[in-house]
């Protein structure tokens, strides 16, 4: 077997099970050194692995068992254990999902390179992937400036000719405080698809939040409204609080503007719950299932999106991630 192939499935059923980041990091820089090495300048024992920068007793374990042609007895149990689902409610709709409009790479706070999520995605039976990573203001997640944006466009484009999966240009665009997008407008109209996020400010009073979401949805390059309360699980197991915002009304204006609420899969998010994804569907809203994967392993967390949504009773057809691409496209730019 290949070892570098070995280390990097090993790692994405560690994502999978949302193992701690630097644990799993360990076996995806160790796959980086060996595939460095020509094939036949690979060590056969673990003493020879353990020689080598980043591997430690179990990595080099695994791809010397690899080495003699064998599948690492710890890769088979975690191949076992990711036999099962997970979270059976959603796999009827988990089947009918097309893509992923929300995922981010090295590019910004993800954890892969472009290509190995492009990979990982189509391994997976995506038919597309939106890679999104952030813009300017959110220095914390090395926002794209106008230069790296276009870089990595290049690098998109570059990734295409490689895969069968389409491989859309996308930005997770941060709301800013006056509701407009951080992102040029030239810009803005040179990608596929706008993942529109507030980031900053989230306990502002429900009026001043209302207008800063109705504003950003009204744009035209708008497609989906990203994580819109804004909560997520802590590590002691309580929920940061919800935005407060008039979910009347800014679903309201989803519905007339054709954007996508975000049913956003992560497990620490969990965003909307189901009440006010209610709220949206009755309002008429679309919706967009997305693993906000920051890692190739969480671009399987789609199953959980979609276990939410089937809890909250959304038509498959409203969710438009279960669209095919041309339809997905055409939708996007809707109002350019």
């Amino acid at each position: 077997m290949d070892p570098v192939a070995v280390l990097r499935e090993y790692a994405f059923w560690l994502e999978r099970g949302r193992a701690d980041t630097y644990r799993v990091r360990a076996y995806r820089e160790a796959a980086d050194v060996a595939a460095s090495l020509p094939a036949d300048q690979r060590p056969t024992t673990v003493e020879g692995w353990r020689a080598l920068p980043r591997f430690g007793p179990k990595t080099a374990a695994l791809v010397t068992e690899a080495m003699a042609g064998r599948i690492p007895e710890a890769l088979a149990r975690r191949r076992e254990e990711g036999a099962a689902s997970l979270d059976p409610a959603g796999d009827e709709l988990r089947a009918l999902l097309r893509g992923d409009l929300h995922t981010h790479t090295t590019w910004s706070d993800g954890g892969s390179p472009l290509p190995e999520m492009a990979e990982v995605a189509e391994a997976l039976g995506h038919e597309y992937i939106a890679i999104t990573d952030h813009s300017p203001r959110l220095t914390v997640a090395r926002g794209l400036s106008r230069e790296r944006l276009l870089e990595q466009w290049d690098e998109i484009g570059r990734v295409q000719e490689e895969r069968s999966l389409r491989v859309l240009r996308g930005c997770e665009v941060d709301i800013l405080a006056d509701g407009s997008l951080d992102r040029a407008e030239d810009l803005l109209a040179g990608l596929d698809v706008v993942v529109a996020s507030v980031h900053s400010d989230l306990k502002a009073d429900s009026a001043t939040m209302t207008a800063r979401m109705v504003r950003a949805v009204a744009h035209p390059a708008t497609t989906v409204l990203g994580h819109c309360t804004g909560r997520k699980l802590r590590g002691d197991g309580t929920w940061r609080g919800q935005s407060a915002f008039d979910p009347e009304m800014v679903f309201a204006a989803c519905a007339m503007f054709g954007v996508a609420v975000e049913i956003n899969a992560r497990p620490e998010r969990q965003d909307p719950p189901l009440d006010l994804m209610r709220v949206a569907a009755d309002a008429g809203c679309l919706f967009s299932i997305d693993s906000d994967a920051h890692a190739p392993g969480q671009l399987d967390f789609l199953t959980y999106g979609a276990a939410r949504a089937a809890a909250g009773g959304i038509d498959p057809d409203r969710i438009i991630t279960t669209w095919p691409v041309d339809r997905l496209l055409e939708h996007c730019r809707r109002h350019r």
